[in-house]
């Protein structure tokens, strides 16, 4: 017979994301609301293994929706990577009679949850980080704050730009994929794009496109770039010598991290952060809650983290479709 969980866990892993805040204060009062008792383990897995564990109640989540960031601090941990680690966590899971996890993070924040599991622990994981490369997914923590916030970037780089009649280079974050690059992109209008998916860019193309919208009485131009690709600085040199025009770089960085959390984040991870509290009420555990064609569904972590994500291709042709000036 399945036994009753009666207290739970929960931790934020990896890059901080807009949004975690929601989720936290979701599963807390949920939980809290069924009759469970919640622990907050703080700095992630790195904090787990250091038994950084405190009790947590409906005041302790007070107020902290609109708040970015993450109010139990994050943190990447080699050692929990480790078996020895893993079976360390597990076991300070249970000192502490947490028999329920709730992980928010990335994917390699689930490959954690998904060895706790393993070792006995009911775990649950949420998707949190603003890079949208999680495939199980159509939507992750953070994302939307963190485009809105580039978008809003962009828009101010562009009005510089316009007055001295240069180029910009803005680079955005995103890890390995390309998901924010290309949202700003078709939301900012761009002469050009480059994102890790698309590996075979052409940069003389780009040279091109931005030669020809200026012949054509552009007074400005701005290229998005991928944090995948990087290297922004001297793309900018090169599209100087190249053409002519006087072209700066911009790195974004980690603004993109901050903010108030739109409320589309707000609501989206307060929906996650209740669901896992009842996928746990089910007694499930090596689960991972993912938002698809319009509904919040699971999967088991392991099929999850076998899926593979690809940048929509009708997106990127609409995206390719208005570099025209």
């Amino acid at each position: 017979m399945m036994s009753e969980i009666k207290t739970i866990g929960v931790l934020t892993s990896g890059g901080d994301a807009p949004g975690m805040n929601a989720a936290i204060r979701a599963i807390v009062r949920t939980a809290i609301n069924s009759g469970m008792k919640v622990k907050g383990i703080q700095r992630g897995y790195a904090g787990l293994l250091e038994n950084e564990i405190i009790d947590m109640d409906t005041k302790s989540v007070s107020e902290i929706m609109r708040r970015g960031g993450t109010i139990l601090f994050t943190a990447r941990c080699k050692e929990f990577e480790t078996p020895e680690g893993q079976a360390k966590g597990a076991q300070i899971l249970r000192d502490n009679g947490i028999e329920g996890l709730i992980v928010i993070g990335g994917d390699g924040s689930f490959r954690g949850a998904q060895k706790l599991a393993a070792l006995g622990i009911n775990t649950i994981g949420i998707p949190g980080t603003i890079d949208l490369d999680i495939a199980c997914t159509d939507y992750t923590i953070g994302f939307d704050t963190a485009v809105n916030t580039a978008v809003a970037a962009i828009d101010k780089i562009k009005d510089t730009s316009m007055s001295h009649e240069r180029c910009s280079i803005v680079e955005v974050m995103g890890r390995n994929a390309g998901y924010i690059a290309l949202w700003c992109e078709i939301a900012n209008g761009a002469d050009g794009i480059l994102i890790p998916e698309k590996g075979d860019f052409n940069e003389q193309d780009l040279i091109d496109t931005i030669l020809s919208n200026r012949q054509k009485g552009k007074t400005h131009h701005i290229v998005i770039n991928a944090e995948g690709i990087g290297h922004s600085n001297r793309l900018a040199k090169r599209i100087e010598v190249a053409t002519g025009i006087e072209t700066r770089a911009t790195i974004l960085g980690h603004i993109q991290r901050g903010g108030v959390p739109t409320a589309k984040d707000r609501v989206y991870a307060s929906t996650m952060g209740a669901y896992a509290v009842d996928l746990l009420k089910q007694g499930a555990t090596n689960r991972v809650i993912a938002y698809k064609n319009g509904n919040f569904i699971d999967f088991d972590i392991d099929e999850a983290l076998s899926m593979t994500k690809g940048i929509d291709e009708y997106q990127f042709l609409i995206s390719r479709l208005m570099v025209m000036y």
